[in-house]
């Protein structure tokens, strides 16, 4: 008995052998995509530690990238939600903490 199987895209296949691995909290979904979503040069700046009941707490390495950062979250949020689950995040808050670096 012989099969024949039609070729799969790399792309595909891994997706499949991926999904599984995906994060399971809203949090690690958003820190999955955080870099994709912003840039490495916020991302450097800035990282998701926290959610709760959808709002993610974003550490800023300073003052000055806490507000920036608080200007700019409206277009940052909807980066971010391109990128995870319908419902994953209803807002974004910024803080300043040096140590989360």
């Amino acid at each position: 008995m012989s099969f024949e199987r039609t070729p799969r895209s790399l792309g595909s296949a891994l997706r499949d052998a991926v999904a599984p691995l995906a994060p399971k909290t809203p949090l690690a979904r958003v820190q999955a995509v955080w870099a994709d979503a912003v840039g490495e040069r916020i991302a450097a700046e800035a990282v998701p530690v926290a959610e709760r009941d959808g709002v993610v707490t974003v550490a800023c390495r300073s003052a000055s990238w806490a507000q920036q950062l608080d200007l700019l979250a409206d277009e940052t949020l909807a980066k971010v939600r391109d990128r995870v689950p319908e419902g994953t995040v209803a807002e974004l808050r910024f803080r300043v903490d040096g140590e989360s670096f």
